[in-house]
This record gives structure tokens, sequence and C-alpha cells, in this order.
């Protein structure tokens, strides 16, 4: 059923003028070829064999040129199975009997399973299409998103960062002018300086998280070096990568891992971690473990669920086995596109 299913949704080349041609002369040589076969085996069993195999051919023509073809092979069939099969041998005058039930069910038979592979191709070709078209409007909804936190990391950094820091050294000059007998004011000054300092802190951080700038200028492999350092669980770190990677596989990939180690420290209670991202020929692959708790339920929150749509987006594939007392094993399967 699994090649039947794939025969069904081969692409539209089915309908190309030279491919029909083809499949018209094997509809008709192909009935020929399986007659003068099967005619030394002249007997009601040699027309069931020949019958059967005609329906096979029926089916083939069908999935690869239409129902034409096939309504061609069917009537072929037909005509040649009487001259061979059916007394008087040899003889277009066919008299069907109530005997040669066989050749009528098999003319029936045959002209629906045409009918009904063709309407099937049709569905089938439906359903790709709009697989593809939901393929291709997820991609777009990630890209979106990609350059719109890009867009709100250089806003933050060329606007609000710089605004910062220039009302910051303003501050610290504005403090530095105070006359020394104003202890206090400059105390008070001080202490918006400093929290002025750490809503820059945390402005960074947050930009970082949007989209991390060492990301787009390093790669992957510095990107997942400074989120394990920064993992409160210690991290073994094992990097296979060779050159840079398109920007979103390795957006994708930074996120998986990021979201990952942040499940890791807040509901694991592990006291480890390992990430391993290996890049080859086939694509990327992103390995996270930990020796924690284990038991997580993908299906409950809305991280993984995130993660897995965007990494299906880019057409791979994440895995998550998180068995009770056994920890947490997480694999995404990225394909490989140079950037």
């Amino acid at each position: 059923m699994h090649v039947l299913g794939r025969l069904i949704s081969a692409p539209s080349e089915r309908s190309s003028g030279a491919r029909r041609l083809l499949a018209l002369g094997f509809a008709l040589a192909g009935p020929a070829a399986l007659a003068a076969v099967a005619v030394p085996f002249r007997s009601r069993l040699g027309l069931a064999g020949f019958l059967l195999f005609m329906l096979i051919i029926v089916l083939a023509v069908a999935l690869r040129a239409g129902v034409l073809p096939a309504i061609v092979t069917v009537f072929a069939g037909f005509l040649l199975a009487g001259y061979f099969f059916i007394a008087p041998y040899d003889s277009l005058s066919v008299n069907l009997r109530i005997n040669d039930v066989p050749l009528i069910a098999y003319l029936i038979v045959g002209t629906v399973l045409a009918l009904l592979v063709d309407n099937l191709a049709a569905v089938a070709a439906e359903q790709r299409a709009l697989r593809e078209d939901l393929a291709l409007s997820r991609t777009r909804i990630v890209t979106a998103a990609d350059d719109t936190r890009r867009r709100i990391e250089r806003d933050l950094h060329d606007g609000a960062q710089q605004r910062l820091v220039a009302l910051s050294l303003g501050l610290r000059s504005a403090q530095m002018s105070i006359p020394g007998e104003l202890d206090e004011l400059s105390a008070e000054l001080s202490t918006i300086a400093e929290g002025l300092s750490g809503v820059m802190e945390d402005l960074r951080e947050m930009a970082r998280g949007i989209h991390p700038s060492i990301l787009a200028e390093g790669g992957i492999a510095p990107a997942l070096r400074t989120l394990a350092r920064r993992s409160p669980v210690p991290v073994a770190l094992e990097l296979e990568t060779d050159g840079r990677l398109a920007a979103p596989i390795e957006v994708a990939a930074y996120y998986v891992v990021s979201e990952s180690l942040t499940n890791i420290a807040k509901h694991s209670g592990a006291s480890q971690a390992q990430v391993s991202a290996r890049a080859d020929q086939d694509g990327l692959t992103i390995l996270i473990s930990d020796d924690g708790v284990g038991g997580a339920d993908p299906t409950r929150g809305s991280g993984i669920t995130g993660l897995t749509d965007r990494v299906e987006a880019l057409g791979g594939r994440l895995v998550v086995k998180s068995v009770p007392g056994a920890g947490t094993r997480i694999e995404a399967l990225l394909p490989r596109r140079e950037a």
C-alpha cells in the first residue's frame, strides 16, 4: 500500500504528452505480448491468469498515464481475451455465454479500476499541493518572525540602548560636577546611575534573547558555546560543524538548544546536561540530554510546540523522549542548507 500511495502521488508529469503516448503504446503492446505468452496455456485457468495480469497492467497504466490509456488497455485486453481464449478460438466472432462471466467481470472491474485510480491520483495531487502550500506558509511565518526579531533587536540596540548610554554618561558627568558638600545629592545620582546601568544590562539581555548578535556574526558554534557558558546547569558541549549554514537553520538550532537548556534549569533537577551539534551532508543534528527527573510532556507547554513547528516548517523533525527517572532527550534533525 505504501508503494501504491507513492505511485498515486506521483508528480504531475503523468499528464505530459510524451508519457501519455508511451503509456498508450504500452497499453496496446502489453496485452498483445501477454496474450502471446498465455496462448499455449489456453484454458479457463489460462483465461483467469491472463485477465488477472491484465488488471495489473491496467493499474500501472492508470497510475502513470491517466484514465484514457487505461480504458484503452481494458478494451484491448477484452478483445484479446475473447480472440484467444473464447471459442471459436482466433476469431473475432465471439459468442459470449454465461460461462464467459469472467471476461465480462474483467471489463467492468478494469473500467472501474481505471476510473478509481485516476480519481485517487487527482485527490492525491490536490492533497500534495495543499501540503506544499502549508509548508510554504509555515516557512514564511517563521521567516517573518525571525525578521521581526532582528528588527526589534536592531531597534533596541541602535535606539533605546544608545539613548540610555547617553543618559548614563550625562548623569555621571553631572555627578562629577556636584560640589563635595552635596554628598546626599551625589549619592542619589549615583544610585540613579547604577539603576540606569541595570536597566541597560536588562535591555542587552532582552535583545540577546530576541535575536543573539553572536549567532548572526559567528554562526551556530560560538552561539551554542555562549549558551553553554550561561546555563545554570553544567553543560558538556560537543560540536562538529564546518562552516556556516543557512540563517533559518542556525536560528532554529539555536532556539532548540536555548529552550531546552532553559527547561532543564527550571524543571529537570539535573546535575548536568549534554549538547551535541553535528553537521554532515545529510543535515544538522542537535542532541540535548540531561540526567534529571524526566517525565516531561511536550504537549503541555507551548515552548516545545513552537520549536516543533519551527523545525518542521524547515523540513526537519523534532523528537522528545522523556522517561520518568531517566532524564530527557531531545533530538532535532534539520536539513543542510549552505549559507
